[in-house]
């Protein structure tokens, strides 16, 4: 199997610039993508469990790898909910089908969201890791709008090598990410 084209986008020209740019004494000081989290919270799961079920089948579809179910942690009356109920689903992509995530993410995904400006540039949390939300499941090409019955949202979170906000954006911007602009 062929690497992905953004892992040989980042082996052959964005490690040599982001060394540069930022001074880097060894290659090895360069941040790098470790895994991007897809999270998907299911708030009407707690009357309804085959919405779990659907969740799960959508972030696979959309992911290419088998999603898991995520359980409460902790009990709420107010919202009629026990702990270890199914409430939502999450998938951790790393290596290969990691980067041929972001590749469909910034290229076909994305573009078709509706009046798009580009993506916030706020979603970054001081460690190097930014998250981004996604309203609508069907920008995805995966996803059959004929099937969907609940449009519903989720949190993508790319998880980086790098130290501060600054590289962590200058990284997930030469992997192409639409961001907005920079007014930090």
């Amino acid at each position: 199997m062929a690497n992905p084209r953004i892992k040989e986008k980042y082996n052959s020209e964005i490690v040599a610039a982001l060394k540069e740019k930022f001074q880097y004494k060894s290659v090895m000081q360069v941040p790098k993508l470790t895994k991007i989290v897809i999270n998907k919270g299911i708030g009407a799961a707690v009357a309804d469990k085959k919405l779990v079920d659907q969740g799960v089948e959508e972030l696979s579809l959309i992911s290419g790898q088998r999603a898991v179910a995520t359980k409460a942690k902790t009990s709420v009356s107010n919202f009629k909910l026990r702990e270890g109920m199914p409430i939502g689903a999450k998938v951790t992509l790393r290596g290969d089908k990691m980067y041929e995530f972001l590749d469909r993410l910034v290229t076909v995904a994305l573009p078709r969201v509706r009046d798009f400006k580009g993506i916030s540039d706020k979603g970054f949390d001081g460690r190097g890791n930014y998250t981004l939300g996604i309203t609508e499941q069907i920008i995805f090409p995966e996803i059959s709008i004929e099937k969907v019955n609940k449009i519903s949202g989720m949190d993508v979170t790319f998880v980086t090598t790098a130290n501060t906000d600054e590289e962590s954006y200058a990284l997930l911007k030469a992997f192409g990410m639409p961001f907005v602009n920079k007014n930090n």
